[in-house]
């Protein structure tokens, strides 16, 4: 299961981490989003240890969607040394997802 990130986890989860971060921010109410959650579960057990893999609901975590510019959701973004370093809006496949972790490692 992907890692659940809020607003005051989000700095020390994301920002200061060694290894690339994926976040779904997303909504229970969000159909597109229950499309992506289980692509997301997948690639957090299948890059466990290599990368960190979590998701925002931004119904109760609102500040760092802002903050990213995160109008639509599911938006995933992809962090590498406290940067965003990629952006998918919307569903994907879920190579789309893998790749953009693989790049990175």
């Amino acid at each position: 299961m992907a890692l659940e990130i809020t607003d005051a986890t989000f700095e020390e989860t994301v920002l200061k981490s060694d290894k690339p971060v994926m976040v779904d921010f997303w909504a229970a109410w969000c159909g597109p989003c229950r499309m992506v959650g289980p692509i997301i579960d997948e690639i957090s057990t299948e890059y466990e240890g290599k990368a960190v893999v979590g998701k925002v609901d931004v119904d109760a975590n609102q500040e760092f969607a802002a903050k990213y510019g995160v109008r639509n959701i599911p938006t995933v973004l992809v962090f590498k040394d406290g940067e965003v370093v990629g952006r998918q809006v919307g569903v994907a496949p879920k190579n789309a997802y893998s790749e953009a972790i693989d790049a990175l490692l």
